[in-house]
Order: C-alpha cells, then sequence, then structure tokens
C-alpha cells in the first residue's frame, strides 16, 4: 500500500463548502483558547478558590476525617459548583467579539466565488494543504484591486470582478490543523503562498498578515517568513489581547531567498 503524501493544491468549484466550513471553524478557534487562558489566569485561579472557600465555609462543607476517605471529599461539590458559573462567565466575556468576527470573514466577497475571486489578479491564490486525502491546512493571499478592503459583500452590496495587482497584497486566511502544527508544515504553505505573489507580479511590493496572539503558530510562521511588525491594532477577549499587523517586503523576501540559496549551495 502506497504511503500517501503531501500536497499543495489550487482551490477548486467542489471545494467551497469545505473552505468556508474551515474557515469559519479556524476563525472560532481562538476563543475556546482564549477561554483556556481565563481558565488558568492567576486572578480567576484565585477567585475562584477564595469563593470556594467562602461556600464551603457557609455550608460547614469542610473535611470530616471521622467519615472516613469519602470525609475528605466534602468540599468537591462547592469547589465544582463555583467552576461553572466562572466559565459560563469566561465564555460570555470573550465570545461576541469572535462571533462578529468569524460572521464579517464568511461575509466577504472573496468567499461568495472563491474561485472567480482569486483569479483576478496574477499574483493573487487560494490553496488547500493534503496529506493523502486528508485536508490539513488552507492559505489565501489577495492580491487584486481589493486586497486592503474590509467590507463585507452586505456593505458593498455587489462583488467586485475587475481585473488587476494592488502594490500591497493581503493574506486573507491562514490555517493548519493542530494535530500537524508540531511538523511545522505551516512554515511551508506560507512559503509557497509568498513565493506565488511576488513572483507571479512585480506590481507586488509588500504581503500584509493579521496576527493574533491567541494564534501563535501563525505568528511564529509570520516571523520566521521575515515578517515585521507594522502596527498594533484591535485588543480583543476578557483579557485584552493585542492583535496587530506583519508586513513582509519584496526587498526582505528577495534577501531571505538568496541567503537560503546561498547555504544550499555551499552545503
Amino acid at each position: 500500500m502506497a504511503e500517501p503524501t503531501a500536497r499543495i493544491r489550487t482551490v477548486e468549484l467542489s471545494d467551497q463548502k469545505l473552505v468556508r466550513f474551515m474557515i469559519g471553524k479556524a476563525t472560532m478557534e481562538p476563543l475556546a483558547v482564549a477561554n483556556r487562558r481565563v481558565y488558568s489566569n492567576p486572578f480567576v485561579l484565585a477567585l475562584w478558590i477564595g469563593l470556594s472557600c467562602i461556600f464551603v465555609e457557609y455550608m460547614n462543607w469542610w473535611p470530616k476525617p471521622e467519615h472516613g476517605l469519602f470525609g475528605y471529599l466534602a468540599p468537591v461539590p462547592a469547589f465544582g459548583s463555583l467552576a461553572i458559573p466562572l466559565m459560563f462567565l469566561s465564555d460570555w466575556l470573550n465570545r461576541f467579539p469572535f462571533e462578529d468576527r468569524s460572521a464579517n470573514i464568511l461575509r466577504r466577497p472573496d468567499l461568495a466565488d472563491i474561485v472567480a475571486y482569486y483569479s483576478r489578479s496574477p499574483a493573487s491564490g487560494f490553496w488547500l494543504l493534503e496529506y493523502g486525502t486528508r485536508f490539513v491546512g488552507l492559505i489565501a493571499i489577495d492580491a487584486s484591486t481589493d486586497s486592503l478592503s474590509e467590507e463585507t459583500v452586505a456593505a458593498k452590496g455587489r462583488v467586485n470582478t475587475s481585473q488587476g495587482t494592488n502594490t500591497d497584497a493581503t493574506i486573507r486566511h491562514f490555517y493548519v490543523e493542530e494535530a500537524y502544527r508540531k511538523t511545522f508544515i505551516q512554515n511551508d504553505l506560507l512559503a509557497h503562498a509568498i513565493a506565488h505573489a511576488f513572483s507571479n507580479d512585480a506590481a507586488v511590493q509588500r504581503i500584509r498578515a493579521a496576527e493574533s496572539p491567541l494564534q501563535r503558530y501563525i505568528g511564529d510562521a509570520l516571523r520566521e517568513q521575515g515578517f515585521q511588525l507594522e502596527k498594533k491594532t484591535e485588543r480583543i477577549g476578557a483579557l485584552r489581547w493585542q492583535n496587530s499587523i506583519r508586513v513582509l517586503d519584496r526587498k526582505r523576501w528577495k534577501l531571505s531567498v538568496n541567503d537560503t540559496t546561498s547555504v544550499g549551495l555551499k552545503s
């Protein structure tokens, strides 16, 4: 039986449902990360323990050694019952910004007709990463005349189909399934998209990408490819995590490619 192989291929019309589902999943994944970070925050843990101890004192549920082993479990219901409302509260505080962002992304013009939108510029592209027949990840780079637009289809009222290339390209979507991130395959996927954008149209001078501390693997991949911090953007979530924009310019990319080539020739 032949071993499955990894490949990066261009998105096809038949992939649209899969792509939209995975993009929706990718945009909501940071919510789970945000919730876990709130649960493990020292202040939240101290609050939980403190409230639980007050509840134990009020209910007189301190351990009772005279009841044997099970007597030591008397405080457990208090800690468990206080954990549930705190978890609910943290999810409620975190959820709405992520849901709004997910809804906006799914309503953007590029997802109305993926193949047509990413055919508007030779520097644009949308690719799937697969291992055999299994989905692993995706990446989309938009170099069209609308590459800097954040408008939704509802706001624009129509989908622009004009051809052309902008000087600034934008990585619209970037996602790799969690099980494969330890292999750093996301670095190869990102490098493929960057090379395509810079190599297929000389008009592209910069590539922009959003970075979030809640998607660490994306930030690590961007820095690995030479992206530099351009500006900080909005804060999000209960603990106000700082999002930002990173940029890679053509000159820096060429230098990194030349350095890699030189190392390869020497070895």
